[in-house]
C-alpha cells in the first residue's frame, strides 16, 4: 500500500477552527477520491480531534487517528517535567 503526502494548506488570517480543518480535509479526500482513502492522521489538538470526528460522520468509510508521535511527545513531556519538591 502506498502512502502519499498530498498538500499543505497555508491559512494566514484564517481562523483554524473545526470547520476550516474539516473543509480542507474533505476537499483533499474528494481530490484523491473516496475509494482511494481509508485513513487520516492529524494533530491531536482538540480542534483537530473534532474535525476528524466530522470527517468520520461525513465519510463513514474513513477513519482518523491523532498523530501517535505527537501524543507520545506530549506524554513524555509531562512525565519528564522536573518539579521543585523542596519545602521552604
Amino acid at each position: 500500500m502506498d502512502q502519499y503526502f498530498l498538500k499543505s494548506i497555508d491559512g494566514p488570517g484564517e481562523i483554524k477552527d473545526k470547520g476550516f480543518i474539516a473543509k480542507h480535509m474533505s476537499n483533499a479526500i474528494m481530490e484523491v477520491g473516496l475509494r482511494n482513502m481509508v485513513h487520516i492522521v492529524i494533530d491531536n489538538a482538540f480542534v483537530c480531534k473534532v474535525a476528524g470526528m466530522l470527517i468520520e460522520l461525513k465519510f463513514p468509510s474513513i477513519y482518523w487517528t491523532p498523530c501517535v508521535v505527537h501524543t507520545l511527545n506530549l506524554a513524555l513531556k509531562n512525565i519528564c517535567v522536573t518539579k521543585n519538591t523542596k519545602k521552604k
